[in-house]
This record gives structure tokens, sequence and C-alpha cells, in this order.
């Protein structure tokens, strides 16, 4: 069984109750509201392309994606039956599923999505070159109900920095929000996760370029050096793993 034939069957327990309502009589379509995110992120445009492929594999489903506040906003709309199946970051999920300050949710996971490697983006011509530096800084961590504020604060605890404390935090209305603060310079730094992430690839095609961090390695954007793979350190070859997906990364380390 494949994975869209799995997921479907999921979805259609989770659904059964509406297939059944009208007597036994066969129903054309089941729709399924499915959370996401607010515009801009990540989550939407899984969201779309994960509503596209099942609808189209399964035609007595409509999964409908709808934009929310994100994966803390998403639990507990699906605790309260708001909401069919949503999509939900690691760590928010995590805390619910143990009870890290709230009950514990008897929520159940349909399916894992994909990894999401945290990083910074700055400019290409940004001072910025380590987190370290960016302490101090208006630094965007992403949209207010977003799992990616939870993440961040799980890394920078583990580096001995606070995220309210050691930065000028700024919290987004819209992940999509994000790229153009940087731009422009209301911020030195914008927080994301995710491969593919919508605000990575809107910072790495802008036409200044941008450099990626997580820890003490940094992706240059340079046209001209497009492809090209490093194999020192270690690490940086994880990061052309990832920043292939971005046209005209390079890889470099401080």
């Amino acid at each position: 069984m494949n994975i869209a034939r799995i997921i479907c069957a999921g979805v259609l327990m989770l659904a059964g109750g509406a297939a059944a309502q009208d007597g036994g009589k066969a129903i054309q379509k089941t729709t399924i509201s499915l959370g996401t995110a607010t515009p801009g992120g990540g989550f939407p445009l899984y969201g779309n392309a994960f509503a596209e492929v099942l609808n189209e594999a399964d035609p007595t489903l409509s999964i409908e994606p709808r934009n929310t506040k994100g994966s803390t906003e998403n639990i507990p709309l699906l605790e309260a039956g708001q909401l069919d199946i949503a999509l939900s970051t690691g760590e928010p999920a995590y805390e619910a599923f143990a009870g890290i300050g709230r009950p514990r949710t008897n929520l159940k996971i349909l399916t894992a999505m994909y990894s999401s490697p945290g990083m910074f983006v700055v400019r290409a011509d940004s001072p910025y070159k380590s987190i370290r530096d960016l302490a101090g800084k208006p630094v965007a961590f992403g949209a207010r109900g977003s799992g990616l504020v939870i993440l961040s604060r799980y890394v920078l605890d583990g580096l001995g920095l606070k995220q309210d404390e050691d930065f000028q935090s700024v919290y987004l209305d819209r992940a999509g929000d994000g790229p153009a603060m940087v731009q422009d310079g209301r911020v030195a730094a914008l927080w994301g996760a995710g491969i593919g992430w919508p605000g990575f690839a809107t910072m790495a095609a802008s036409p200044g370029g941008a450099r990626f961090n997580q820890g003490q390695a940094w992706i240059s954007q340079a046209a001209d050096r497009a492809g090209r793979q490093l194999s020192k350190p270690e690490r940086i070859n994880q990061f052309g793993r990832l920043m292939e997906l971005y046209p005209g990364a390079r890889k470099s380390a401080r």
C-alpha cells in the first residue's frame, strides 16, 4: 500500500461520521478541513500540494486547506473539533503529547511530513557571521503561532541563549512578511526551517543574495558558484544537500 492510499484511509477514518450521515446513501464528496499556517510559510505550500495529491488519489475526498496561525493554533483547533486534520512541527506536538505546559493530548499522528533543519538567513552583505553576532539585534523568529518559534527557543537554549532576552525578538503576523523585513533592514535576520521553505527561497533569489547560518556553518549565494560542492568540513556537505534547492547557492564556513 503506497503512502497516498495509507493517508487516504486515515482521512476517511477521521471523516467516517460525515460520510455516513445520509442513512447509508452514497455521498459524492467528503469534505476534510486541513489546518496549515499563515500565508507565505512552508505549511500552506505543503498543505496545498498535500491536498492536491490526495484529492486526485481519491475522488471521493475534498481536502480543503485552511490558513491558521500555525502549529500552536492547529493543535487546540483539532482538540476542539474545529479542524479535521492539521499540520504541526515536532516541538509543539511533542509538548502536547508529553503534557508540557498543558494537559496531555489524545490526538493521533497520521503521517510524518519532512525534516525541518532550522537556520537564520541574513542579507549577503550582512556583517553578521555567527548566531552570537546577532545577539542584541532585531531578529524575526517567524509567525506568532508558528512551531518554528518554539524550535528556535530549543536551539538557542542549547547554545546558552535566550530568545527574548538576548535578541530583539520580532514575531510576525504573516510568515511571508519576513524576507522583506530582512532586505530593507528592519530586522537583521530571519529564522526559518524546512527544506524548500518559502522564506529561504525568497531571500536566496533576491538581487542582493543571502547567507544562511546554523551554528558556525554559513551558505552564501553567488550565481557564479552554483552547484559547487565542498568536502571540508563535514558539516558543510550536509548544508550542500539543502542548498541545492536554492539556485545560485554556494557553501562556506566561517
